[in-house]
Protein backbone atom coordinates (compact mmCIF):
# COMPACT_ATOMS: atom_id res chain seq x y z
CA UNK A 1 0.00 0.00 0.00
CA UNK A 2 1.51 3.42 -0.97
CA UNK A 3 2.85 5.38 1.99
CA UNK A 4 2.75 2.40 4.33
CA UNK A 5 5.64 2.16 6.80
CA UNK A 6 4.72 -1.27 8.13
CA UNK A 7 7.24 -4.04 7.61
CA UNK A 8 6.73 -7.65 8.53
CA UNK A 9 9.56 -8.99 10.67
CA UNK A 10 10.32 -12.59 11.56
CA UNK A 11 12.14 -13.16 14.83
CA UNK A 12 13.15 -16.33 16.65
CA UNK A 13 14.52 -17.34 20.01
CA UNK A 14 13.89 -19.68 22.92
CA UNK A 15 11.78 -19.77 26.02
CA UNK A 16 12.18 -21.77 29.21
CA UNK A 17 9.40 -22.92 31.53
CA UNK A 18 10.24 -21.16 34.76
CA UNK A 19 7.33 -22.56 36.75
CA UNK A 20 4.35 -24.86 35.99
CA UNK A 21 1.53 -25.17 38.54
CA UNK A 22 -1.29 -27.45 37.32
CA UNK A 23 -4.45 -28.60 39.05
CA UNK A 24 -7.33 -30.81 37.95
CA UNK A 25 -10.65 -28.98 37.85
CA UNK A 26 -12.84 -32.01 37.18
CA UNK A 27 -14.17 -34.60 37.10
CA UNK A 28 -11.13 -36.33 38.67
CA UNK A 29 -7.43 -37.16 38.26
CA UNK A 30 -8.08 -40.51 36.49
CA UNK A 31 -11.20 -39.51 34.52
CA UNK A 32 -11.18 -38.85 30.77
CA UNK A 33 -11.95 -36.38 29.47
CA UNK A 34 -10.99 -34.06 32.30
CA UNK A 35 -10.31 -30.36 32.68
CA UNK A 36 -7.24 -28.82 34.23
CA UNK A 37 -5.85 -25.36 34.77
CA UNK A 38 -2.18 -24.40 34.68
CA UNK A 39 -0.43 -21.21 35.76
CA UNK A 40 2.95 -20.88 34.10
CA UNK A 41 5.87 -18.46 34.12
CA UNK A 42 8.22 -18.41 31.15
CA UNK A 43 11.51 -16.68 30.39
CA UNK A 44 12.12 -15.63 26.78
CA UNK A 45 15.43 -14.91 25.02
CA UNK A 46 16.26 -13.99 21.44
CA UNK A 47 13.93 -11.65 19.55
CA UNK A 48 11.61 -11.58 22.56
CA UNK A 49 13.39 -10.80 25.83
CA UNK A 50 11.16 -11.22 28.87
CA UNK A 51 11.53 -12.77 32.30
CA UNK A 52 8.67 -14.18 34.36
CA UNK A 53 5.82 -13.83 31.87
CA UNK A 54 2.33 -14.52 33.18
CA UNK A 55 0.52 -17.38 31.41
CA UNK A 56 -2.78 -19.13 32.17
CA UNK A 57 -3.90 -22.33 30.39
CA UNK A 58 -7.18 -24.24 30.27
CA UNK A 59 -6.43 -27.86 29.36
CA UNK A 60 -8.64 -30.74 28.22
CA UNK A 61 -7.08 -34.17 28.65
CA UNK A 62 -8.74 -36.60 26.24
CA UNK A 63 -6.57 -39.47 27.48
CA UNK A 64 -3.86 -39.54 30.15
CA UNK A 65 -1.33 -38.28 27.56
CA UNK A 66 -3.30 -36.46 24.83
CA UNK A 67 -5.41 -33.34 24.68
CA UNK A 68 -5.65 -29.70 23.75
CA UNK A 69 -5.38 -26.33 25.45
CA UNK A 70 -5.96 -22.62 25.12
CA UNK A 71 -4.21 -19.90 27.03
CA UNK A 72 -3.32 -16.26 27.41
CA UNK A 73 0.17 -14.99 28.09
CA UNK A 74 1.22 -11.48 29.09
CA UNK A 75 4.73 -10.66 27.91
CA UNK A 76 6.56 -7.62 29.28
CA UNK A 77 10.06 -6.82 28.08
CA UNK A 78 11.59 -6.19 24.67
CA UNK A 79 10.78 -7.30 21.13
CA UNK A 80 13.80 -6.82 18.86
CA UNK A 81 14.89 -3.89 21.06
CA UNK A 82 11.47 -2.23 21.41
CA UNK A 83 10.29 -2.00 25.01
CA UNK A 84 6.71 -2.65 26.08
CA UNK A 85 4.20 -5.37 26.71
CA UNK A 86 1.65 -7.38 24.77
CA UNK A 87 -0.64 -10.36 25.22
CA UNK A 88 -0.87 -13.48 23.06
CA UNK A 89 -3.67 -16.00 22.77
CA UNK A 90 -2.34 -19.56 22.48
CA UNK A 91 -3.96 -22.70 21.07
CA UNK A 92 -2.37 -26.09 20.96
CA UNK A 93 -2.54 -29.83 21.28
CA UNK A 94 -0.31 -32.57 22.64
CA UNK A 95 0.12 -36.11 21.42
CA UNK A 96 0.83 -39.54 22.86
CA UNK A 97 4.62 -38.99 22.60
CA UNK A 98 4.45 -35.79 24.67
CA UNK A 99 5.06 -33.43 21.75
CA UNK A 100 3.24 -30.10 22.17
CA UNK A 101 2.21 -28.08 19.09
CA UNK A 102 1.21 -24.45 19.62
CA UNK A 103 0.20 -21.43 17.58
CA UNK A 104 -0.26 -18.00 19.08
CA UNK A 105 -1.57 -14.62 17.99
CA UNK A 106 -1.18 -11.14 19.46
CA UNK A 107 -4.40 -9.99 21.16
CA UNK A 108 -5.51 -6.97 19.08
CA UNK A 109 -4.86 -3.67 20.87
CA UNK A 110 -2.77 -5.23 23.66
CA UNK A 111 0.59 -3.72 22.65
CA UNK A 112 1.88 -0.95 24.91
CA UNK A 113 4.91 1.34 25.01
CA UNK A 114 7.05 0.98 21.90
CA UNK A 115 4.91 -2.05 20.98
CA UNK A 116 1.64 -0.11 20.57
CA UNK A 117 -0.01 -1.24 17.34
CA UNK A 118 1.70 -4.65 17.42
CA UNK A 119 0.13 -7.41 15.32
CA UNK A 120 1.51 -10.86 14.70
CA UNK A 121 1.46 -14.59 15.11
CA UNK A 122 3.84 -17.43 15.73
CA UNK A 123 4.29 -20.87 17.11
CA UNK A 124 6.46 -23.56 18.58
CA UNK A 125 6.81 -27.32 18.90
CA UNK A 126 8.04 -28.66 22.23
CA UNK A 127 9.27 -32.21 22.62
CA UNK A 128 8.77 -34.17 25.85
CA UNK A 129 11.59 -33.55 28.30
CA UNK A 130 12.84 -30.31 26.73
CA UNK A 131 13.27 -27.45 29.14
CA UNK A 132 14.11 -24.89 26.45
CA UNK A 133 11.86 -24.50 23.41
CA UNK A 134 12.47 -22.64 20.13
CA UNK A 135 9.77 -20.21 18.96
CA UNK A 136 9.11 -18.30 15.73
CA UNK A 137 7.21 -15.00 15.67
CA UNK A 138 6.15 -12.98 12.62
CA UNK A 139 4.95 -9.45 13.41
CA UNK A 140 4.54 -5.84 12.41
CA UNK A 141 4.23 -2.66 14.45
CA UNK A 142 2.18 0.26 13.11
Amino acid sequence: MPGSTRTTTITTGHFTFADWQERVIGPGEDANPRLAHASVRNTFSGGIEAAGTICEYSIVYVTQKTGSYTGMELITGRLDGREGSFAVEERGWFGEDGTVHCTFEVVPGSGSGELAGLRGSGGFTAHHGETTVEYRFEYEVE
